[in-house]
């Protein structure tokens, strides 16, 4: 893992949520999207979270991402 890795797939959950109608989705929706693991998304979310273009909500059952 390094940054160039990281930034890569902060692109493609970004593309992930700008291609999802509401701009919305759940985990599970994003990695089936990404095809990407549970460590490469956490990167990707921290990434995208911190320049300010997600935000992130816990439900019960899953995390939901939404582009900002």
């Amino acid at each position: 893992m390094n940054i160039e890795s990281i930034g890569t797939w902060a692109g493609e959950v970004y593309k992930a949520l700008d291609n999802a109608e509401t701009h919305i989705l759940g985990l599970k929706q994003i990695k089936k999207a990404t095809k990407l693991k549970k460590d490469e998304l956490m990167a990707a979310f921290g990434w995208l979270g911190r320049e300010g273009k997600i935000a992130l909500t816990e439900s019960d059952e899953d995390l939901i991402v939404a582009l900002v």
